[in-house]
């Protein structure tokens, strides 16, 4: 991974501006389809904006030049890298980055259903503030994104630290990539996995997996399962043990999701109730 990372230096610095192909839209339907819009990245567009990238004095390795001119090779190259770099830095720890992501999009969704595009707005983790009708967010360079009419899309980053991000080309479509809230670091040791899943036995934990349903706070839960609070609180701070929900916190209250984890247990079980019935 070393090597990958290396490479990509270059392209992706840890500060400032990197390239808008890099990203693009199709990666909302996974990597495979990513790689192969990058893949089909127009010339012009890729000479603009690595021209964009050269830092003075400082030239490009000649294989990102290559790039730059036109040539489908290095591109290939390029998605080569990515994707060693993805399946060894990214891939073994998606489960964990899904989960955070789902809580995310639950939080947000649940805002937009209770009070509208105001409501969303104003969830945003602190860094944005909703000024109708103004976004405002900390930004590394000073710049005014207008949407003319278009609708802003807002991507959740498990990545992204500090600040939000946006395509550099103000004719893309409007994108706000902006980070996801992180778990404090705990001042306990992690229950280990294999005790904690022992635990889950009977029926009121398999309510609790049952009740959360695309996400719930602890009193909604407490009153689906008919348990209470401190129940409902004990019970969910056992399957976030276990790797099972994810609890993401909202003013005073949390809500609590399922991870990828947690809702394969739950089809799992559903298809040997249904095996047992039949």
């Amino acid at each position: 991974m070393n090597g990958e990372a290396r490479l990509l230096a270059p392209l992706v610095p840890s500060r400032g501006y990197f390239p808008d192909f890099l990203t693009p839209a199709e990666g909302l339907l996974g990597m495979d389809e990513a790689l192969a819009a990058l893949r089909e990245t127009p010339a012009a567009r890729l000479h603009a904006e690595l021209a964009r990238l050269a830092p003075v004095g400082r030239p490009l390795p000649a294989w990102i030049r290559a790039m730059a001119d036109g040539e489908t090779r290095s591109l290939g190259r390029l998605a080569g890298i990515l994707q060693r770099y993805h399946d060894a830095a990214v891939a073994p720890y998606w489960h964990r980055v899904q989960s955070r992501i789902e809580a995310d999009r639950a939080a947000r969704g649940r805002a937009l259903l209770d009070g509208g595009a105001d409501r969303l707005l104003t969830s945003l983790p602190p860094m944005m503030r909703w000024r109708a009708p103004v976004l405002e967010a900390e930004y590394p360079v000073d710049r005014d994104l207008y949407l003319g009419g278009r609708g802003l899309l807002l991507l959740p980053s498990y990545f992204c630290r500090r600040t939000p991000v946006t395509f550099y080309d103000p004719d893309l479509t409007p994108v706000l990539v902006y980070p996801v809230e992180h778990p404090a670091p705990r001042l306990t040791p992690q229950v280990p996995a294999a005790r904690s899943l022992g635990r889950l036995v009977g029926q009121t934990r398999s309510a609790i997996l049952q009740g959360i349903g695309v996400g719930c706070t602890t009193s909604e839960l407490a009153r689906r399962v008919d348990v209470s609070l401190a129940s409902a609180s004990q019970h969910a701070t056992v399957l976030r043990d276990a790797g099972l929900l994810s609890t993401l916190r909202q003013g005073n209250a949390v809500l609590h999701t399922l991870t990828p984890l947690g809702a394969a247990l739950l089809r799992g079980g559903a298809q040997l109730d249904g095996t047992a019935a039949s």
